[in-house]
C-alpha cells in the first residue's frame, strides 16, 4: 500500500495553499480531506460519477469504501487505531444533499464495510444513526459479514502501548493500565498519590485520520460521506465527529458541501461543516466560509488540530486549517488525474 502511495505522490500535481477560492475544474467533481494515500478514494469516486453514471451517493460510497479496503493511512478501515482493549471499531456517515437524508454508524464492531452499512441505514430505515453492537446486528440482518477488525499489527501496536503504561491516553485521571490509587473525597488527610490532570496540550493528537468526501454530480446533486476508525487508544465506546452530520461532513445541493478532519472531540462541539455550508448559502466564498469556521473553533481552543475543505455548487473550492499543514485532494471535469492542495495553518499566515 505504501509503495503505491509513493508512486502516486511522485506524479500528482501539487497546488500550494488554499487561502483564496480555487476555480472549479468542471463537473462532475469529487473533493476530500487528505491528499497522498487518500487519492485512491478521489479517483474511485470520480470515475464512478464520470464513467459509471453513478449518483452522488454512489460516488461517495465507492470512494470511502476504497479507503476502507486500502486501510488508508492506517486510520480508515480495519486494522487501525485500536482502543484501550486493542479492538478496532468504525464510524461512518453518508448524506444526501438534496433530500437531507443521513445514514450513519458509530462504534460499529466486527463489520468492515462501515460506509456501506451507513448507506443501508439511510436507505432501509427512518433513523439517522445506529451504534455499537446494535449497528452490527443491523448489518448482519442486511447480509454483511461479521469478522474481526483487528490485525496482528494492530494488536501488537496496542500491546506495545500498554507496556509503555498507556501513554498518551484520553483519561484525565490517569491510564487504567498503570497502577494508581484514586483520591477519596472523604479522606482528605490520607496519604494518596494524586495524579496531575493534564491540559489539552498533552492529549493525543490526530495524524491523517478521517476521510471526508464530497461528490458533486454533473446535474448539481451533492452528497458527502466519512469513514474512520477513530482515535487510537480511545476509551471503548468513544465516537468522534466523523459520523455526526454537520461536523464530519455536511452537504446541501442548494449551497455546497464541506468535509472536516482533526480533533473530533472538539470539532463536534462546533458543527463546523454545517456552519461552513450555511456561510456559503449567505454568500461567502468557499475560502471565507472555511476560514470563518476554523477561526471560531480556534477562538475557544487555540491549540486545536482541524482541517476543513469547502466546495460550492459550481465546484469552486478552498480549505482552511489550524495546528497542522492540511492537504486535500480533488478531481473534476476533464482532469486526467487527482490534484492535491496544501493548506497552511491560519495562524502561520497571520490570519
Amino acid at each position: 500500500m505504501w509503495e503505491t502511495a509513493a508512486v502516486l505522490l511522485s506524479f500528482l500535481p501539487l497546488a500550494v495553499d488554499a487561502t483564496v477560492t480555487q476555480a472549479s475544474p468542471g463537473l462532475p467533481m469529487v473533493i476530500n480531506t487528505w491528499g497522498g494515500v487518500f487519492t485512491a478514494a478521489t479517483d474511485t469516486a470520480f470515475l464512478s460519477l464520470r464513467d459509471g453514471n453513478g449518483s452522488a451517493l454512489d460516488a461517495v460510497q465507492a470512494g470511502c469504501a476504497a479507503c476502507e479496503r486500502n486501510q488508508c493511512d492506517g486510520t480508515v478501515g480495519f486494522g487501525g487505531s485500536p482502543d484501550e482493549g486493542c479492538e478496532t471499531t468504525l464510524d461512518a456517515m453518508i448524506m444526501d444533499g438534496t433530500t437531507f437524508n443521513v445514514g450513519a454508524v458509530a462504534a460499529i464492531r466486527r463489520v468492515k464495510d462501515a460506509i456501506a452499512v451507513a448507506r443501508a441505514v439511510l436507505e432501509h430505515t427512518s433513523h439517522s444513526m445506529l451504534a455499537g453492537d446494535q449497528a452490527t446486528t443491523f448489518a448482519l440482518e442486511h447480509g454483511f459479514r461479521e469478522e474481526s477488525l483487528s490485525t496482528d499489527a494492530s494488536v501488537a501496536a496496542c500491546e506495545a502501548w500498554k507496556k509503555k503504561e498507556c501513554e498518551p491516553n484520553f483519561r484525565l485521571d490517569g491510564p487504567r493500565c498503570r497502577a494508581y490509587t484514586r483520591p477519596h473525597p472523604a479522606s482528605e488527610h490520607r496519604q494518596v498519590p494524586l495524579l496531575v490532570q493534564r491540559d489539552s496540550d498533552t492529549r493525543p493528537r490526530p495524524s491523517h485520520d478521517t476521510i471526508s468526501l464530497v461528490a458533486l454530480h454533473a446535474e448539481g446533486h451533492l452528497a458527502a460521506g466519512t469513514s474512520t476508525n477513530g482515535a487510537a487508544h480511545k476509551i471503548p465506546g468513544r465516537v468522534g465527529d466523523g459520523p455526526i452530520a454537520g461536523s464530519g461532513a455536511y452537504v446541501d445541493s442548494d449551497a455546497g458541501g464541506c468535509g472536516a478532519t482533526g480533533d473530533g472531540d472538539i470539532l463536534m462541539r462546533f458543527l463546523p461543516c454545517y456552519q461552513a455550508v450555511e456561510s456559503l448559502r449567505r454568500g461567502m466564498s468557499p475560502a471565507d466560509a472555511a476560514a470563518d469556521a476554523v477561526r471560531r473553533i480556534v477562538g475557544k481552543y487555540p491549540d486545536v488540530h482541524v482541517g476543513l475543505v469547502v466546495v460550492d455548487g459550481q465546484g469552486r473550492h478552498a480549505g482552511a486549517a489550524s495546528g497542522w499543514v492540511f492537504t486535500y485532494a480533488y478531481r473534476g471535469g476533464s482532469m486526467a488525474e487527482t490534484s492535491v492542495v496544501t493548506v497552511q495553518p491560519l495562524g502561520k499566515m497571520g490570519l
